[in-house]
């Protein structure tokens, strides 16, 4: 049944990660402006402001979207490959793995917004600019995964 709706499922995954992918590179830039505002001040209250509804109405509903999604994709393709067995091959278990990592570090950024919003971030900026770039690699993997390896 997933089949036939296959290139729509698809297409509002690639949709979702899109969001999601934005907001996991936006975020910690973000940090690293924030790092460097006066606590109590006007760009640490814009800062706030901004991380939260990029975390709270971009990020996590599109994180849920693009796995759910994923998931039926998922389905889908057991239905047309007739079983669990495709997905051992080493590109899913590979795909997974780095969809699974880059979760986690989505709830890394969000554990580090709840520091902000305290403001107990005990983290520098420069540490903020190297986890910039993480989730692009990420990205970068996983695309090549999907699209050379699994294709």
């Amino acid at each position: 049944m997933l089949i036939a709706a296959y290139d729509w499922l698809r297409a509002f995954h690639i949709l979702a990660v899109i969001a999601w992918m934005a907001g996991l590179l936006y975020l910690p830039r973000l940090y690293v402006y924030h790092c460097e505002a006066i606590p109590g001040g006007e760009l640490d209250k814009t800062l706030k402001l901004q991380e939260r509804r990029l975390l709270k109405v971009i990020m996590n509903p599109a994180m849920i979207v693009a796995w759910l999604f994923g998931l039926a994709l998922v389905w889908a393709n057991m239905e047309r490959a007739c079983g669990w067995s495709i997905f051992l091959q080493w590109g899913w278990v590979a795909k997974f793995l780095l969809v699974f990592a880059m979760t986690g570090l989505h709830h890394v950024f969000s554990a580090r917004f709840k520091r902000f919003e305290a403001g107990t971030n005990d983290w520098p900026h420069t540490r903020y600019r190297m986890l910039n770039e993480i989730p692009f690699v990420f990205a970068i993997a996983i695309v090549l995964i999907a699209v050379v390896a699994l294709a």
